[in-house]
């Protein structure tokens, strides 16, 4: 039950930050601002993982094959 409170508490906290002067904290251009300096590095840690599980895809593949291949013999 915290962690639903709690995640309410910052969901409030970011819609008042966002908010204009006067209502909010209006940090909106700093968000925009850290948002866009952030994308290139989420992008390649994105790009970065997409590759690892691809690699990891390859492996199982071709460890699927090689089993599949030892029971092919074994039972002849």
């Amino acid at each position: 039950m915290f962690t639903i409170i709690f995640g309410i508490a910052c969901i409030a906290f970011t819609v008042f930050a966002c908010l204009p002067a006067g209502v909010g904290l209006s940090w909106g251009d700093e968000i925009i601002f850290f948002l866009k300096g952030a994308m290139p590095v989420l992008a390649a840690f994105v790009g970065l993982i997409a590759i690892l599980i691809g690699i990891a895809d390859f492996r199982d593949r071709q460890e699927a094959k090689r089993e599949e291949m030892e029971a092919m013999k074994n039972e002849e």
